[in-house]
C-alpha cells in the first residue's frame, strides 16, 4: 500500500461534499498539472490518500481517503461544457487521468499546516507538502510520515 496527500480547496469540493455523495465515493477529475497526473498514474485500489483542504483561511488534513479505483481517462478533459475541458485532450490518447476516491473517515478536527510545519524539522522532515514552493494538488506521503501525521488526529 502506498500513502498520497490529494489537495481540493473547500469551496470548490470538501470533505463534507465527499461525504454526501452516494456511497461517498467520487471521481478526482480536474488535475491538470503532468507531475499530479503522473503521481495519480500510480495510485493502486486500496492505496490511502490524506484529504487536505488547500487555499482557505485554515489549511490542513481534514481526513482519510481509499483508492477505489485506479487511474482512467478524466472525461471531464473532453467536454466543452465541463469546468477542465483541455482542446488538445483527445479520447483516443487522453492527456489527463483521474481516480475514483471514497471517504474512509473524517478527522474531528483539522490537523492544521502550521501543526505540520511544527513537527517538519524532526518527523516531517522532507515531506513533500512542506517543501519550499511545492504547488502540487496530488503528493506521495511515506509511512512514516503518514504515520507519526495520525498521531496529531
Amino acid at each position: 500500500m502506498k500513502y498520497w496527500l490529494m489537495k481540493s480547496e473547500p469551496d470548490a469540493y470538501s470533505i463534507d461534499d465527499l461525504a454526501k455523495e452516494k456511497n461517498q465515493t467520487t471521481h478526482w477529475d480536474g488535475i491538470r498539472n503532468y507531475q499530479a497526473r503522473n503521481l495519480m498514474k500510480e495510485m493502486k485500489k486500496g492505496d490511502r490518500a490524506f484529504f487536505y483542504h488547500s487555499s482557505c483561511p485554515q489549511p490542513g488534513i481534514v481526513g482519510i481517503m481509499e483508492i477505489v479505483r485506479e487511474a482512467y481517462p478524466d472525461h471531464t478533459a473532453f467536454d466543452k461544457k465541463e469546468k477542465y475541458f483541455d482542446a488538445k485532450s483527445d479520447p483516443d490518447n487522453p492527456r489527463w487521468y483521474m481516480v475514483d476516491v471514497t471517504l474512509v473517515r473524517k478527522f474531528a478536527q483539522i490537523i492544521p499546516l502550521s501543526a505540520l510545519r511544527e513537527l517538519s524539522e524532526k518527523a516531517l522532515k522532507d515531506m513533500v507538502l512542506l517543501r519550499k514552493g511545492n504547488r502540487l494538488s496530488v503528493m506521495p506521503v511515506t509511512k512514516k510520515h503518514w504515520d507519526r501525521i495520525l498521531k496529531l488526529e
